[in-house]
């Protein structure tokens, strides 16, 4: 009798791991044509019911006024692929009302989503990677410079630096008064009073989107290929990984009604929608 119930616990157990380890899915829904130049970030808005694509096409890093955004359909279809032009490396976006800010090597520019016209550029002095940005509730915008690893701030139309002990901050994300930074194969959270405490760490070291699940959970995208499922617990887990076929994931947008991830593939000139499960 005892070896039976040892049989039965050790089943038990072992199939509790499986579920620990095995308890999200992302299952491929659509992809677009393959005609977004370099695809960086993707920003789901609901209000407008579309995505905004930031396209590089050209070098990340380059002021060469290739860049632009694209409108895609949540179809998937490309509603209007060069619906602003003339930026130069777009990448990490945020909307408040109706203006949408776009990080832009050494700029944040603002633009108006009513008329598609560039309102203005606030420069971010010292720049040189301008990454990913977020926007708070109360309409604070900041913006990550992967390359001298700090993090500024859009308030009230001037710039400063927010924080800059940093390794190689990328993706961003405001979560009431704290700031979530992916940071070189972490998940940091930089609190209100400006504490940084590691949330999880051993992902891939480019570390590029996130998105909040629900309180606590959040996705993580890594521009080598991967997405991670990340708990305030420090775990993650991998939902996917398309980096043996050379397709990037890079700043993900996400649809949390849906449950829709939508994934940037960088050099594959597309975007690529899953469902998370």
């Amino acid at each position: 009798m005892q070896t039976k119930r040892t049989i039965f616990t050790v089943i038990i157990v072992f199939f509790s791991v499986l579920t620990t380890h095995a308890q999200h899915s992302l299952t491929r829904i659509w992809s677009t044509e393959a005609t977004l130049p370099i695809p960086e970030s993707v920003l789901y808005n609901a209000q407008d019911k579309l995505l905004y694509v930031a396209q590089i096409d050209g070098k990340s890093g380059e002021k060469d006024g290739k860049g632009g955004i694209a409108k895609v359909g949540l179809d998937g279809k490309i509603i209007a692929q060069d619906w602003i032009t003339g930026l130069n490396a777009p990448k990490g976006m945020g909307k408040i009302g109706n203006k949408l800010y776009v990080a832009d090597v050494t700029d944040i520019v603002e633009i108006d989503s009513k008329t598609g016209k560039i309102l203005k550029k606030y420069e971010v002095e010292g720049a040189k990677f301008l990454n990913d940005l977020t926007i708070d509730a109360k309409g604070n915008i900041y913006v990550s410079d992967s390359d001298t690893k700090k993090v500024h701030l859009l308030s009230d139309g001037k710039v400063s630096t927010y924080f800059e002990d940093l390794t190689r901050p990328n993706g961003l994300l405001s979560v009431g008064s704290d700031l979530l930074i992916a940071d070189n194969g972490a998940l940091k959270r930089l609190s209100g009073d400006k504490k940084i405490t590691t949330i999880a760490e051993g992902m891939d070291k480019s570390t590029d989107g996130i998105e909040q699940v629900k309180p606590g959970e959040y996705i993580v995208s890594c521009w080598a290929g991967m997405v991670f499922y990340v708990k305030e617990d420090g775990t993650t887990e991998k939902l996917l990984d398309t980096s043996a076929d050379q397709v990037n994931s890079a700043d993900i947008g996400y649809d949390s009604i849906k449950k829709i991830v939508y994934v940037p593939t960088f050099m594959k000139n597309s975007v690529v929608a899953y469902q998370l499960k």
